[in-house]
């Protein structure tokens, strides 16, 4: 329960169903710890004040873990090395695979309880012919949520419930509302929870007590043409807050952090017709055995896109698209479908030129 409507409905449909339901909420971080402000984000004091209050309400037992030194290894700490080798990283995904659907049902199975249940708009089905649990898309197109749940095991899958997957939000709304609870019009959280506001280098050198060095912008011949403030400051197809005198628009294309440069281009020079994905988590599928013909999404708020798949060494994949994707960035999840169904997801790891030979 993180204190959310979301999660709070869960909760109320669940004991609705009859089943005997506990309250969790992670503490991930202590407000005080990062400088936050207890609104508008996940899991803050108010959070777990809204979560208890609801429980209450719903008359089930409630409690708070507290997973704060497991945060900060396996999501704070992730999450600043992957910008200082120059991804883009997604704490989100890697708080669903490793806090949430392993912390939580650690705890769940240790207190005799069988399933993890959640806020998430997405859904979760067994297919009957391979005996594989599948998730897929929300009903709710605009709220879906599978793109960030595709780490998911078939173990983990198999103890998850996800009781808002067939709903709308405005029905959730509406079903919280009749219920009186506290947060039913409460907004939904947007931020990184640990960066609330947003600026995540102040996080970083507030964290690490680094201060990341200025360097040089430069054209796509190597031809420096300004300083930046720092290349980590900088995501792949940027173009506001440059601060460079030229008279065309251009965008971060590349970065290179051993040097500290940040490589500047025009709009074209964003677009790329291959990705390499690494650490593929297969849920429809048992694994790849040659080429598949698919639908991908390299950011959350993409719609999919046809592509072919196909098998790299090392468990790695080549994702050929038909047409040129716009910014695919190293460290980003891209997510596999077949209609609303996941067929499996992994994180980028390349963006092969044209003419380079992928193995």
């Amino acid at each position: 329960m993180s204190g959310g409507v979301d999660s709070s409905c869960a909760a109320f449909l669940m004991r609705e169903q009859g089943y005997e339901c506990m309250g969790t909420t992670m503490r991930l971080y202590r407000n005080e710890d990062l400088g936050a402000c207890n609104f508008r984000t996940c899991c803050s004091e108010k959070d777990i004040e809204d979560a208890s209050e609801v429980a209450f309400q719903l008359d089930i037992p409630y409690e708070v873990l507290d997973f704060t030194a497991d945060f900060q290894d396996k999501i704070i700490e992730k999450f600043i090395r992957t910008y200082e080798e120059g991804g883009t990283p997604n704490p989100c995904i890697d708080c669903n695979r490793f806090m949430k659907f392993d912390k939580l049902l650690d705890f769940a199975f240790a207190h005799e309880l069988n399933y993890i249940v959640t806020g998430h708009y997405a859904r979760i089905e067994r297919d009957e012919n391979t005996g594989r649990y599948i998730l897929k898309k929300g009903v709710d197109e605009g709220k879906d949520q599978s793109y960030v749940l595709y780490n998911l095991t078939q173990h983990q899958l198999a103890h998850t419930i996800f009781p808002l997957g067939a709903y709308s939000k405005t029905q959730i709304r509406e079903m919280a509302e009749k219920q009186s609870f506290c947060n039913a019009r409460k907004h939904d959280s947007q931020d990184i929870c640990f960066v609330p506001d947003g600026d995540y280098v102040g996080f970083m050198e507030q964290y690490t007590g680094k201060r990341y060095p200025s360097g040089d912008f430069i054209d796509e011949n190597g031809k420096k043409i300004g300083t930046h403030a720092g290349a980590v400051r900088y995501t792949i197809g940027q173009r506001r807050g440059l601060g460079l005198p030229m008279g065309d628009r251009v965008y971060v294309c590349a970065k290179d952090m051993e040097k500290n440069t940040v490589t500047v281009g025009p709009v074209e020079s964003l677009f790329a017709t291959r990705v390499i994905v690494r650490d593929m988590n297969w849920i429809s599928v048992p694994g790849l055995t040659g080429e598949m013909r698919v639908k991908a999404k390299l950011r959350y708020r993409q719609k999919e896109q046809p592509v072919v798949v196909s098998p790299l060494d090392g468990g790695r994949i080549l994702l050929t698209f038909d047409e040129p994707q716009r910014g695919p960035a190293i460290g980003q999840a891209a997510v596999l479908y077949d209609g609303d169904t996941v067929v499996g997801g992994g994180t980028i790891c390349g963006v092969p030129k044209d003419g380079e030979v992928c193995r």
